[in-house]
């Protein structure tokens, strides 16, 4: 490939990167339902017409946004759990940082907590692979923890990190939606992370 076409591929994927900047804010601000693919290209300071070069409709941007977001959290996840050894740890860490993540971006939090769910080629057509991945660090988690001994051997992995998540996206969803003052989301970790972890480890080995 010449210098001439990387230039080009660079230009394109950092006007693409902008119209989903764009609609993040937009989608947060209106609502997915009431957004209009206008309003997305006014806050990108791109016409209308340039932003169906990148993406089909509305509904092609929303799954575009969640899959390059999803993709930089999946990293995130991936690098800071390198650094923990024990699974009790990496549980601590995951759902610090999920909630993390949620404090430094609540226009990004709202449209995955709330606006997703407005799509329905979202929630029938979109096979939501990057979901899977998201579920599938919690799974490693909890086998390595049953491997190990430190965790329970008799819950069903599938359904427990679906357990999991839940709570967590149920606690990240009353948050966003939460007048101000908002109550603490990193004391929110740290309990949802205990309550968890008292139910998985042994009663003599609750001290880890």
């Amino acid at each position: 490939m010449n210098i001439h076409s990387l230039l080009k591929m660079a230009k394109r994927n950092h006007k693409k990167e902008l119209i989903i900047n764009a609609a993040i804010q937009v989608f947060a601000e209106k609502g997915f339902y009431n957004a209009k693919v206008a309003d997305v290209a006014r806050r990108a300071g791109v016409a209308d017409g340039t932003i169906y070069l990148y993406f089909k409709n509305k509904d092609d941007i929303l799954i575009s946004l969640f899959e390059v977001k999803m993709e930089e959290i999946l990293e995130r996840f991936k690098s800071i759990l390198e650094t923990e050894e024990s699974a009790a740890d990496k549980i601590r860490h995951f759902i610090q940082l999920q909630f993390r993540l949620i404090e430094e971006d609540q226009n990004l939090a709202e449209v995955f907590q709330v606006e997703l769910r407005q799509s329905s080629k979202f929630l029938k057509d979109y096979h939501n692979q990057k979901f899977i991945d998201y579920l599938n660090i919690i799974g490693t988690i909890l086998n390595q923890g049953q491997k190990s001994g430190v965790f329970h051997s008799d819950f069903r992995i599938n359904t427990l990190k679906l357990a999991i998540f839940g709570a967590m996206d149920e606690i990240a969803r009353q948050w966003i939606l939460h007048e101000e003052p908002k109550f603490n989301l990193q004391e929110s970790a740290v309990e949802v992370a205990e309550m968890i972890l008292n139910g998985l480890v042994p009663t003599r080995e609750n001290s880890l």
